[in-house]
C-alpha cells in the first residue's frame, strides 16, 4: 500500500497475474480508478487498461482457471488465489455491457486485501441502490417485458447484490394504484419494465404519492409541487421507448440495467396539465395537439394491429391534413441560457440545465411563485396543423435528433413548436427533417419558443365559452370547405400526452423544474469503446 502526500487517500499497487502474464495493477482511490498495465515495453505489445471504480459492478473471489494453471511453468506453482472484477464496458452508440477481468496471485493474504479494498470502494458509492421495487408490464410492446427482465436484468441485479420486490401488472393503472399503498420509503428506487406508457403510470403514481403525503393539492395549477427524490429506472420493453432513448442514448435493457446498478442520477422536468383547475396528467416528453393527437386517437382503435398501427394511423392522418384553429398564450422561459434554435444539445453533466435551475431558484427566492402571473404573456392566434410541447428532444431510433434537438432535460422549460397551416408537400418536408440532420425549424410556417407556462384554447372552445350554442351554417360550411377530406363533425383534435389521449382541448400547462429523477446520466459525448480509450490514457493515470 503506497502512501501519497498531502493527505490523499492511499493507492494499492501490486503485481498480479492476468492470463499467462504478470501485470501491474493499481487501485487509486483518490482518482477513483482501477488500472492494469502490462510492464513490458510498448514495442513488445504492452497494453494498458482502466475502469472507473464508479463503474465496477461487483467483485467476487473465484476459482482460478484450471486450464491455465496446468499449462507450462504454472503447473509447478502453488495453488493460486483469484478474484474477478465485473465492470461496465462502454461500446459505440452508448451501449453498455457487463465485462469482467480475473486477477490471481499465490499470496492468499494479498488476494484478500484486494477483494476487501475493492469492496470498500464499492461501499463508498452511496448513490447505488440496494433495494428496488420493480413493475413489469407483460403486455406492452411485443409482450416481452417479463422475459427481458428475467433473462437480461435480474441476473445483473443479483450480481450487484440488489434485492428486488417484483410486481407483474395485471391491468391499467395497477402500478399507479399500488404506489399509493406500498411503503415507498424502504426502497432506493422504482424500476418499470415496459414502454413509455408503463413509465408514465409509475411516474404518476410516484409524484401523486409524494404530493399526497406532503399535503399538496394537485388540482391547483399554481401549487409548488414537492420534488421526488426516489429515482425511477426504465427497462425498455415497449414500442417506442422515447424517454429511455432521450435520457440514455439507446433503447437497450442491459444498458439501462447497468445505469441503475451504478446509481446514476438524472433530474427531469415534468409538465403538469390542467383544465379548469382540474388536474389531468403529467408529461415529460410530448404534449401534442393536431397531427400527433389525431394519430394517437386513430391508433387506439387499432390496437389489434400491434406497433405497426402507428405507421398506418400516421399515414392516414397525413393524408387527411386537418388543421385546427386556436389561441396559444405562453410565458417565455427567460431564466434559461439556451435557445431551441441553437446547436447545444443536452448531454451528461449539462451546464445549461445546472445554470438554468440555479437562476430559476434565485428568481423564486427573490419574487416568489406569485410573481409568475405578472410575467409577460405572449398570445398567438391561428390555424395549426400541429401544436407540440416537448420537455426533451423526444429522440427515438426513427428520429435520432427528435422533435426538438436542442431541448434540455432539466432546465425548467419546454419547447413549444407551432406548425401553421401549409400545403401537404410543405408539411411532408417538415416531417422528413425529423429523420435527418437539417434544421427542422427552418420553415416560414414553423415557429418555436422556449416557455415555462402556456395555455391553449381551440376556436370551438372559445365559442362555447362565449355561450354560442349555434356555431352557424356559414362557419360550418367554411369549415367543410377547408377540410374537403374530412367528415363534417370534426372540430377539435385530441391532446397526445406521452402516448395517452386527453379529450379536453383547452388546457393549462406549467413546467416544474427537475421534479423527478431517473437512473440515468444523460447522453454522453463521444461514447467509444472503453478498451480503445484506455490505450492512450493509462500512462496519465499511473
Amino acid at each position: 500500500m503506497e502512501q501519497l502526500p498531502l493527505g490523499r487517500r492511499p493507492r494499492l499497487v501490486s503485481s498480479l497475474g492476468l492470463g499467462q502474464r504478470c501485470w501491474e495493477v493499481t487501485l487509486d482511490e483518490e482518482r477513483g480508478r482501477l488500472a492494469w498495465r502490462d510492464p513490458r515495453p510498448p514495442r513488445r505489445g504492452g497494453e494498458n487498461c482502466f475502469v472507473p471504480t464508479s463503474e465496477i459492478i461487483a467483485v467476487e473471489e473465484t476459482e482460478f482457471n484450471k486450464k491455465q494453471r496446468n499449462i507450462g511453468k504454472w503447473q509447478k506453482m502453488a495453488k493460486p488465489h483469484a478474484f474477478t472484477v465485473y465492470y461496465v464496458k462502454k461500446s459505440r452508440n452508448h451501449r453498455w455491457r457487463c465485462s469482467d477481468v480475473t486477477f490471481w496471485c499465490v499470496d492468499e493474504h494479498l488476494c484478500n486485501q484486494w477483494i476487501q479494498a475493492l469492496k470498500e470502494s464499492l461501499e463508498m458509492q452511496k448513490s447505488r441502490p440496494k433495494h428496488l421495487l420493480v413493475y413489469i408490464n407483460p403486455y406492452g410492446g411485443k409482450r416481452q417485458g417479463k422475459r427481458i427482465y428475467e433473462q437480461k436484468v435480474a441476473p445483473l441485479f443479483s450480481l450487484a447484490s440488489i434485492s428486488t420486490d417484483v410486481v407483474i401488472t395485471e391491468h391499467a393503472n395497477h402500478a399507479k394504484d399500488n404506489l399509493f399503498e406500498v411503503n415507498i420509503n424502504k426502497y432506493d428506487g422504482v424500476v418499470c419494465v415496459g414502454g413509455d406508457g408503463t413509465f408514465s403510470e409509475v411516474m404518476h403514481g410516484l409524484i401523486g404519492r409524494i404530493q399526497k403525503d406532503s399535503g399538496i393539492d394537485q388540482n391547483n395549477p399554481k401549487a409548488p409541487l414537492v420534488q421526488c427524490n426516489i429515482r425511477i429506472g426504465i427497462i425498455p420493453a415497449g414500442s417506442t421507448d422515447c424517454i429511455c432513448y432521450s435520457t440514455v442514448g439507446i433503447s437497450d435493457p442491459v444498458t439501462s440495467a447497468l445505469h441503475i446498478i451504478v446509481g446514476d442520477c438524472q433530474p427531469l422536468d415534468v409538465s403538469s396539465v390542467h383544465h379548469n383547475n382540474t388536474f389531468l396528467k403529467y408529461s415529460v416528453s410530448l404534449l401534442g395537439y393536431g397531427f400527433y393527437g389525431d394519430i394517437l386517437k386513430d391508433s387506439e382503435k387499432k390496437r389489434w394491429m400491434g406497433p405497426i398501427r402507428y405507421d398506418y394511423s400516421g399515414f392516414k392522418t397525413f393524408l387527411s391534413h386537418h388543421y385546427y384553429e386556436g389561441t396559444i398564450s405562453f410565458q417565455p422561459a427567460k431564466h434559461t441560457l439556451g435557445s431551441p434554435r441553437d446547436k447545444d444539445s443536452c448531454r451528461a453533466g449539462c451546464y445549461i440545465c445546472k445554470e438554468s435551475e440555479r437562476q430559476l431558484a434565485e428568481q423564486h427566492e427573490e419574487c416568489g411563485l406569485k410573481r409568475e402571473d405578472e410575467d409577460e404573456w405572449k398570445v398567438i392566434k391561428g390555424k395549426f396543423l400541429a401544436v407540440n410541447a416537448v420537455n426533451m428532444s423526444c429522440a427515438c431510433p426513427r428520429s435520432p435528433r427528435g422533435l426538438s434537438p436542442a431541448a434540455h432535460l432539466a432546465d425548467g422549460s419546454a419547447d413549444l413548436i407551432l406548425v401553421r397551416k401549409c400545403s401537404r408537400f410543405d408539411f411532408l418536408r417538415y416531417l422528413v427533417r425529423h429523420t435527418n440532420q437539417d434544421d427542422q425549424f427552418d420553415f416560414s410556417f414553423v415557429d418555436v419558443y422556449r416557455v415555462k407556462r402556456f395555455q391553449f384554447t381551440s376556436k370551438l372552445s372559445e365559442d362555447n365559452e362565449s355561450n354560442v350554442t349555434d356555431i352557424g351554417k356559414k362557419r360550418f360550411g367554411q369549415f367543410c370547405r377547408d377540410h374537403p377530406a374530412c367528415c363534417c363533425h370534426i372540430a377539435n383534435s385530441t391532446w397526445n400526452c406521452d402516448g395517452e389521449t386527453l379529450d379536453n382541448s383547452a388546457i393549462e400547462v406549467r413546467v416544474h423544474c427537475q421534479l423527478m429523477k431517473l437512473f440515468a446520466r444523460g447522453i454522453e459525448e463521444n461514447c467509444k469503446d472503453e478498451a480503445a480509450d484506455s490505450q492512450s490514457s493509462i500512462e496519465q493515470l499511473l
